[in-house]
């Protein structure tokens, strides 16, 4: 019998904790554990878990900071059932989540999955351009969003689940506190162990608020993929320096601009911005959010291009270690 115990590990966001609860509250399966651990929160977070101790299953636990990775284990090696399901704290799940992720474990076989993540109507229409950017076939391959766009599916920790006597097996999430959840990905398949995308166990992310955050986030997703390629040598694709050849394709087109008095370069990035325009507007049936996805699409290929070239660089020719080059992203 498959077994859900739901891992949440959490860092001040006492709205959106409640928000999550709120939406577990709802499950048509209600055969389930949760277990919050709070990373050495600023704000006291446990009169927001009080409100649902009577609706929900839940233990609560608190610690000091380590990072999400090394939070998530604590709390998977507290756990009582055999799959583990990690979510983050920023997330709201439909009312046959737990239903669907059962039915799916049940007839694939897999060792861990996962699912989209997707907007919710109710997300202010930053939050929805930034989820399209996030998602996009023409951003990131649509590899965050559909089936169809995967081949061998990399679970994220906003929406995953492992099973414990697997996921302890080899250890958990590593020390990383940025990448953490794709380094798990590829160990598990290093282990001979099976990933598998479920299309209907989707969850709403509401990710950053604004472009300044969602700029810093995915910098530092750039920053850690070439860490993770010095991991995992052996699931490096081509694809993961497109980011940063936009930006230099970029570059070069402003300097072929002014100095060459030629466009040809910056026609192309003209072109991809009424791609990303028309696709986002078709997409979410509205113009303004289609503006925003401009801006946050170019945000977005720009600061992870950035981030990956920096971190390339300093790994690759400098020569430093990954701890030494970005210690923020380890657990110190």
């Amino acid at each position: 019998m498959n077994t859900i115990s739901i891992i949440i590990a959490i860092y001040n966001r006492k709205d959106e904790l409640f928000e999550l609860l709120n939406s577990l509250t709802r499950q048509t399966d209600k055969d389930f554990e949760i277990i919050i651990v709070d990373d050495g929160s600023q704000i006291n977070l446990r009169p927001t878990v009080e409100t649902f101790q009577e609706m929900l299953n839940i233990q609560f636990f608190r610690k000091d900071n380590s990072g999400p990775g090394l939070t998530r284990n604590y709390g998977a090696k507290r756990a009582k059932n055999n799959w583990l399901v990690f979510v983050d704290s920023d997330v709201i799940v439909e009312e046959d989540y737990i239903e669907n992720i059962k039915k799916n474990i049940d007839k694939t076989p897999c060792d861990a999955f996962g699912g989209a993540d997707k907007a919710h109507r109710g997300f202010n229409l930053m939050q929805k351009a930034i989820s399209y950017s996030m998602t996009s076939v023409f951003t990131t391959g649509g590899i965050r969003g559909s089936k169809k766009s995967v081949t061998k599916f990399q679970p994220r920790s906003f929406n995953m689940g492992v099973k414990k006597e697997v996921f302890l097996k080899v250890g958990g999430f590593s020390e990383m506190r940025i990448g953490e959840d794709p380094d798990l990905s590829m160990t598990l398949w290093e282990n001979g162990f099976t990933t598998a995308f479920f299309d209907d166990i989707g969850v709403y992310h509401k990710r950053r608020v604004d472009f300044g955050k969602f700029s810093k986030q995915v910098y530092q997703f750039g920053c850690a993929r070439p860490i993770l390629n010095q991991r995992h040598p052996n699931y490096v694709k081509i694809s993961f320096a497109f980011p940063s050849l936009f930006l230099i394709g970029f570059f070069l087109g402003v300097v072929e601009y002014f100095f060459l008095k030629k466009g040809f370069i910056l026609a192309f990035y003209g072109l991809y911005t009424w791609i990303v325009f028309f696709h986002a507007m078709f997409k979410t049936k509205n113009i303004s959010i289609a503006g925003m996805a401009v801006i946050s699409t170019f945000i977005q290929m720009f600061s992870y291009g950035y981030g990956f070239l920096k971190s390339w660089f300093l790994l690759n020719v400098m020569r430093m270690k990954p701890e030494d080059a970005f210690p923020h992203h380890y657990h110190q």
